[in-house]
């Protein structure tokens, strides 16, 4: 089912896009915005093909390369649904001739706990990855060397990690892992775009990957050689089938609630700190907003996808070339969809501060503008330190408001003031009948 965004929202979010385009001279973008758990706006942008051209359409493949890596989580969670592993399984009981593999269990590498080292850290095609590859021989040459840690006492991304599990999920299910993918994902969510691009040449009718060497011109990506992407990056799809996934969890579609849950945990180390990732997910909480994201690059791909799955929001972003735009334009439409509700009592508040920084700089304060606390804080003492210091500034070239939140049964707001000589930052609280209960001055941080 198709929603809609509001027409100002759909135009607020192509400026956003198409400002960052220009900018990064990105060749094409392809998004999928989901609200209230339903997709809401899908739209390309640019050329997926640059010579001869051929305009981006929503119905093309990109490559999200790591944004796999959920999608490989979720199938090793359902064999543990399965009764055929547990996340807390050594890799031994599966790969026994892998490093230490009965110290490393599932969950660490799921996590990029184990240590076991990445074979593919740099953000360019090497020259040992132009020459066809496979699981085994990635295993094989990383897998067995020394650990670069202890396991479970670090946190370092590595697609050596998700080799493995794919490994373990092909040796248990005796199937292709895109196979295991279709069964048991794609086809209950009606994902009809996906593909392994390891196994199926990539469509001249999908997007063509670009890269830059510095400010040059896009060049076709020459791109990995076949087996590197496997389980940790070999997915292909449409924006709006990465979209159906992101409802999927929003809705709890596929996995049973506990297992959800294990994936979208931040995982801890031993000494008990924090990692910021789950199991193939980023996790993260901003201004009480619970959220699930990853990125990806391939050659000539970049994706950024993050879920918020208390608002039902969702916000995929694929790119046919490498350049970070994704993740500036993930962040725009963040801001555009989360936006704080209007503050219909701007205007009179920025009015009501605005008088009493003038009176303060004479040394005069209005007490009937503030609350009985209010006025308590502004001694005579206080009143002439704010006059001795705020006076030599002169008066303010910008007076504005940056935020309005509410607290502790008030309004409060925060203010940027620019001076020929100085920047302030100016905080208030505001009672229900209008009353000032705070208003304190501070040098506004570097960059404000």
């Amino acid at each position: 089912m198709l929603a809609e965004l509001p027409a100002p929202t759909q135009a607020a979010i192509d400026a956003a896009v198409t400002k960052t385009m220009s900018a990064a001279g990105v060749a094409s973008v392809s998004i999928a915005i989901v609200k209230d758990a339903q997709i809401a706006y899908v739209k390309a942008y640019g050329d997926a093909r640059l010579q001869p051209k051929m305009p981006a359409t929503p119905e093309m493949r990109y490559k999200i390369a790591s944004n796999s890596k959920q999608i490989t989580a979720t199938a090793i969670l359902l064999l543990a649904e399965d009764g055929k592993l547990s996340v807390d399984d050594p890799v031994s009981r599966f790969l026994p001739d892998l490093t230490r593999a009965k110290e490393v269990t599932i969950r660490e590498l799921l996590s990029h706990t184990s240590g076991y080292q990445d074979y593919y850290p740099l953000d360019y095609v090497a020259p040992f990855m132009t020459r066809k590859a496979s699981p085994d021989n990635i295993v094989d040459t990383w897998a067995k060397k020394p650990l670069d840690f202890d396991p479970g006492t670090q946190w370092q991304y590595s697609n050596t990690n998700y080799t493995i599990a794919g490994l373990i999920i092909e040796k248990i299910t005796g199937k292709p892992i895109i196979e295991f993918l279709r069964e048991r994902i794609f086809q209950r969510l009606g994902m009809q775009s996906p593909i392994d691009v390891d196994a199926v040449p990539w469509s001249g009718h999908d997007a063509t990957g670009y890269v830059r060497y510095a400010l040059g011109p896009s060049r076709v990506a020459p791109g990995e050689a076949q087996g590197w992407m496997y389980a940790a990056g070999e997915l292909g799809m449409t924006a709006s089938d990465l979209a159906r996934w992101d409802i999927s969890l929003m809705n709890d579609t596929i996995l049973k609630p506990e297992s959800l849950k294990q994936l979208t945990t931040e995982v801890h180390l031993k000494n008990g700190a924090g990692t910021g990732y789950a199991l193939g997910l980023g996790v993260s909480n901003r201004n009480g907003h619970r959220k699930w994201s990853h990125g990806g690059g391939a050659d000539g791909f970049i994706s950024e996808n993050f879920t918020l799955p208390d608002d039902k929001i969702s916000v995929t972003v694929l790119t046919n070339q490498e350049d970070p735009a994704p993740h500036r334009i993930a962040s725009d439409i963040e801001a555009i969809l989360i936006a704080p509700p209007a503050d219909p009592g701007a205007a009179t508040a920025l009015a009501t501060v605005r008088g009493i920084f003038s009176g303060l700089q004479k040394g005069e304060l209005d007490r009937s503008l503030l609350s009985e606390d209010g006025n308590a804080y502004f001694t005579p003492a206080v009143i002439a330190d704010f006059r001795d210091s705020l006076k030599p500034l002169g008066a303010p070239e910008e007076f504005k408001q940056s935020s309005m939140s509410l607290r502790g049964g008030m309004v409060f707001r925060s203010f940027s003031i620019k001076t020929a000589k100085k920047r302030l930052s100016l905080t208030t609280f505001a009672m229900p009948d209008g009353k000032l209960a705070q208003y304190m001055i501070y040098p506004a941080n570097a960059g404000d």
